[in-house]
């Protein structure tokens, strides 16, 4: 039995590149929407946010020289190119999508639109927000926090490449230890890197849990749902 009724599933850009050095893996995304898919049959109100950096990431355009705000405004485009990726993924298996993006792009999806959205989730709809908050500076992350307090969701899930939140980056330091649950706090003056600190407050001022769980193990999604799955839960 799933514990949440309505959750906003976050995904870095980065997941869907699966085993390729960029772009987009249209087998793994297919394989990632069949497990979103498992979620939704079980009668779960589902949210989705991706992020762009597997096409491109507006920090580090940044980092190169580039305004800060004309790299964020690519790196929101790209949301929108793994937003409708994900849509036609989830539409091949029969399950309706709708993409609303925070820069209105009407030719390719809807803008956001909270009742509307709403509506849509009442009807067994999945709705993958895309284009982050809709302005520079702030990360998909920010835009995952705010569609979550928006759409007033049970919990973030945050899929990435790591089973959880630890003390210390575990890829660098083999002696991390992984925290079961962490208060958001901790993770603000700690400087934990599990979302940026916009995010991290966002979620606590409206008492979001976050919970941070490895996407690339198949079938941690449904874990995540029931519980079962190697994660940290930020409360």
């Amino acid at each position: 039995m799933p514990k949440f009724k309505r959750i906003l599933l976050k995904l870095s850009g980065e997941v869907l590149m699966g085993s390729q050095p960029f772009g987009i893996d249209p087998e793994f995304v297919a394989e990632m929407a069949a497990e979103v898919k498992a979620v939704r049959d079980s009668g779960v109100e589902v949210c989705l946010v991706i992020g762009g950096g597997n096409i491109f990431r507006g920090m580090a355009g940044a980092a190169k020289g580039m305004d800060r705000a004309q790299a964020d405004y690519m790196g929101m485009l790209a949301t929108v190119m793994n937003a409708l990726a994900m849509q036609n993924a989830l539409e091949q298996l029969g399950v309706p999508t709708r993409v609303q993006s925070a820069i209105e792009m009407d030719k390719v999806c809807e803008p956001v639109i909270r009742r509307r959205a709403e509506r849509h989730l009442e009807k067994g709809r999945i709705v993958i927000f895309a284009a982050g908050v809709g302005a520079p500076y702030f990360t998909t992350d920010s835009g995952a926090a705010l569609r979550a307090a928006e759409m007033k969701c049970d919990a973030l899930l945050k899929g990435t490449s790591v089973d959880g939140v630890y003390n210390a980056d575990p890829k660098k330091d083999p002696a991390a230890i992984r925290y079961e649950t962490i208060d958001y706090d901790t993770v603000l003056a700690d400087n934990l890197k599990v979302m940026d600190a916009s995010a991290v407050a966002l979620c606590r001022d409206n008492k979001i849990p976050i919970v941070v769980f490895s996407i690339r193990e198949r079938g941690n999604l449904a874990k995540v749902m029931t519980g079962e799955a190697v994660q940290t839960v930020v409360k």
